[in-house]
């Protein structure tokens, strides 16, 4: 099996539901608890073994190319957008600088924290089988999670991930923001700006979208007050 040995980070948009955080820096480097967002990911993506991290730009990119180029600590890869290509355009865009193989994705406003005895990266690769799927999506249970609303994203029915697709239905778990994909994904997708939601959709009408389902807290960063959630909790 196709080992993962590279991380995406999505860290080019403004956050704008941000509001004056993002006057003056970009979401990524928004700080909890003294730690920017992509400093979290990208301690989780060096505790998972991975070395090479290809981190997308556009919105103040200069500033989070130069945080990262100071840490020196993983071998990062730039690839800069002239506008936000949104998630599934930005990876596309970003191919060419990549290895041929799975990959993790992380949302730069995805925040967890491990335990002693899981690591969610490390149990991720772990269920990785790029033989029966070509993306594997954490999906995390509504009652663990914060700074979100009332709904969730997806049921899994018959042992596999379906999308909520009307307001009626109750779904009980959320899309996390960090997934497993396989480049492959990608072969028949255009250039330009588009969102993952619709290769999502594909690959659950055609059998191959996996999960798996995250046990511990997580935090959406996504706005002011969610900021403060997760500040409260990461400060202890």
């Amino acid at each position: 099996m196709e080992q993962i040995m590279q991380a995406f980070i999505l860290a080019a948009g403004r956050g704008k539901r941000m509001l004056h955080l993002t006057d003056d820096k970009p979401k990524p480097l928004v700080e909890v608890a003294g730690k920017s967002l992509i400093d979290y990911n990208i301690d989780h993506i060096k505790e998972a073994g991975i070395k090479d991290c290809i981190v997308n730009l556009c919105y103040k990119g200069d500033m989070i190319r130069e945080h990262l180029t100071a840490r020196g600590d993983m071998n990062f890869i730039f690839s800069e957008e002239e506008e936000a290509l949104e998630t599934g355009g930005g990876i596309k865009h970003a191919l060419p600088k990549m290895r041929r193989g799975p990959f993790l994705v992380i949302n730069s406003d995805a925040l967890w924290a491990d335990n002693a005895e899981h690591s969610l990266l490390e149990d991720m690769i772990k269920a990785w089988d790029g033989d029966k799927y070509d993306m594997m999506l954490m999906l995390q249970p509504l009652d663990k999670a914060y700074g979100v609303g009332s709904n969730g994203d997806y049921l899994v029915v018959e042992g596999k991930p379906v999308r909520r697709r009307d307001k009626e239905t109750t779904a009980p778990y959320l899309y996390g923001g960090v997934m497993i994909c396989h480049a492959r994904v990608f072969d028949n997708e255009p250039e330009g700006k588009y969102w993952l939601i619709d290769i999502f959709d594909r690959l659950q009408r055609e059998g191959r979208l996996g999960y798996y389902i995250h046990q511990d807290k997580w935090f959406h960063v996504g706005d002011p007050e969610a900021t403060k959630i997760a500040e409260a909790y990461f400060s202890k």
